[in-house]
């Protein structure tokens, strides 16, 4: 993908803008979708002009079970639950299962021509913007004034990656206010097997953002996404009971 400053700008929001009114914090539950459309609040966000095509997100019956289908094809898209900002307790956690039956080729995360992911869960947070540092805190400030919207100040993904290892930590290869931790690694899941996760948001959070912030920010928002715009391939994934647990 050439456009590169429509693509930092997607890179920086993730959700291409929080609009409408907010959501209760609790997330709704996928399964509760009475067709194959995500039950409201859950909206899909793409790229802004519709510049690139539009990652298809559909609720299936899989396993006896209504999950999630998450299904790229040289596209971009993201599921997006907003919630109202609030202060989340000290022991936040997310938890949800996925499953990858086709997996991408050609990624890597850590450069901007392989910064595709067939899956990903994503915490966004309205952190203070004093805790920025000033290059980091005018560049969000711009993002925000050409987008009309108040962008998170810092997102954590959690991504399913055919290469790297569970835990790496690395950040988003077009800006460093989305950070990534690899929690499901091909080298040990098997295509086609659900995978469980259960993550500690405010550990994750202190590890990727304790430089700036020692304390868990509002959440903003949760999101479901796959990509493979960059890399120009297609994959096939689930998503199941996704929910913030005590």
């Amino acid at each position: 993908m050439g456009n590169k400053p429509t693509r930092l700008l997607l890179a920086l929001c993730l959700t291409c803008a929080l609009q409408g009114q907010a959501a209760e914090v609790a997330l709704v539950p996928l399964a509760s979708a009475q067709t194959e459309l995500a039950p409201s609040p859950w909206r899909v966000v793409g790229v802004p002009g519709g510049k690139i095509p539009l990652t298809d997100f559909a609720m299936v019956e899989l396993d006896g079970r209504k999950v999630l289908r998450v299904k790229t094809a040289r596209s971009y898209g993201n599921l997006v639950h907003d919630l109202l900002p609030a202060s989340p307790p000290a022991n936040l956690r997310l938890s949800w299962r996925w499953r990858l039956d086709e997996g991408l080729k050609g990624t890597d995360l850590s450069t901007r021509k392989g910064d595709d992911s067939p899956l990903k869960v994503c915490v966004l947070f309205d952190m203070p913007l004093e805790k920025l540092g000033l290059i980091a805190r005018n560049l969000l400030r711009l993002a925000r004034a050409a987008s009309d919207e108040k962008l998170p100040s810092a997102t954590l993904c959690y991504v399913w990656d055919d290469k790297l290892s569970t835990e790496t930590l690395l950040p988003n290869a077009y800006t460093d206010r989305v950070r990534l931790i690899v929690v499901t690694s091909g080298k040990a899941a098997a295509l086609g097997q659900w995978v469980a996760q259960t993550r500690d948001v405010a550990a994750d959070f202190r590890r990727a953002f304790g430089d700036e912030s020692d304390s868990l920010p509002p959440v903003m928002a949760v999101l479901v996404g796959g990509d493979a715009d960059n890399t120009g391939g297609d994959s096939l994934g689930f998503v199941d009971n996704l929910s913030f647990t005590p």
